[in-house]
């Protein structure tokens, strides 16, 4: 969800030879070296297997933690409630962000993905290859729900339109472009403290569970709607929460690269940094 760089040292010089999962000019930066550093001074020491699987597994943690909470609450007689629910997706997303966005990105969520892409933030020939490890998570983590609470059908945590269907996709394309509004402002331009990335994301999954889950399930996430209709077979008004998320963040990564301000050319404007690593740079200047 965001794409957050975590530094190698404690003085300038490492700092400048962080891990940085960015673009550079449209293109994500590869190095067979994993030693090796570019003559911007940036590295790329993850391999794309390892980012797959941190996708993987964050997207896994991130559906089992909140769609657990929507499970409990379904059986435990609203146990949880709508807040506890918010809570706990707002704090996974966050928690998850901070722990692999320094390895994948943390984007968890297959409308993300596709929205970096559209902004050449991201390069779309491993658009198929996070999309599939993310809905792998998302599928892994409902079926081992499944088999804790032995998959009741009254139990099931995938989101389905309270209402009409034309109500749950507009509902789902305003917090999607919501959302990806907050990731483009705070993850991708220089001027933001990346290092809150974490913490703004969730708070706005946070925000958008509590007012949207009742009526649309506040997905904003295709994969997370998906692993859940995957293992219980219940496909209704699933494309809702394909269409809706997907044109919300698209909608909302490129209205950011709008109002984003910059004295530097359009192909320039993606390139992002942390608010330390800026510090960094602007002391040993």
């Amino acid at each position: 969800m965001a794409e957050i760089s975590g530094a190698n040292g404690n003085h300038a010089k490492a700092m400048e030879e962080e891990v940085v999962l960015n673009l550079k000019d449209g293109e994500v930066l590869h190095n067979k070296d994993q030693n090796s550093t570019g003559s911007s001074g940036f590295c790329v020491s993850v391999p794309f297997l390892q980012k797959l699987f941190a996708e993987a597994l964050g997207t896994y943690f991130v559906i089992f933690a909140g769609c657990a909470s929507v499970v409990v609450n379904l059986s435990q007689d609203k146990v949880v409630t709508l807040p506890g629910i918010s809570i706990v997706w707002g704090l996974v997303v966050m928690v998850m962000v901070y722990s692999v966005g320094h390895i994948s990105g943390a984007h968890f969520n297959p409308a993300v993905t596709i929205a970096f892409a559209t902004c050449r933030r991201f390069p779309w020939k491993q658009v198929p290859a996070y999309i599939s490890a993310q809905v792998l998570g998302s599928t892994l983590a409902s079926g081992t729900l499944r088999l804790i609470f032995n998959g009741k059908q009254a139990h099931f945590p995938g989101t389905i339109p309270a209402g009409t269907d034309l109500q749950s996709l507009v509902l789902e394309f305003i917090i999607s472009f919501y959302l990806m509004f907050v990731i483009s402002g705070v993850a991708t331009d220089n001027r933001a403290i990346g290092e809150l990335a974490g913490l703004a994301v969730g708070a706005t999954v946070l925000l958008n569970v509590l007012f949207a889950g009742p009526i649309s399930g506040a997905s904003m996430n295709p994969a997370r709607s998906l692993g859940p209709a995957i293992v219980a077979n219940r496909y209704k008004g699933i494309w809702v929460y394909i269409v809706g998320p997907i044109c919300g963040t698209i909608s909302g990564a490129w209205a950011y690269n709008i109002i984003r301000f910059t004295n530097k050319p359009l192909r320039e404007i993606t390139r992002s940094g942390s608010f330390l690593k800026s510090l960094t740079r602007n002391g040993s200047n």
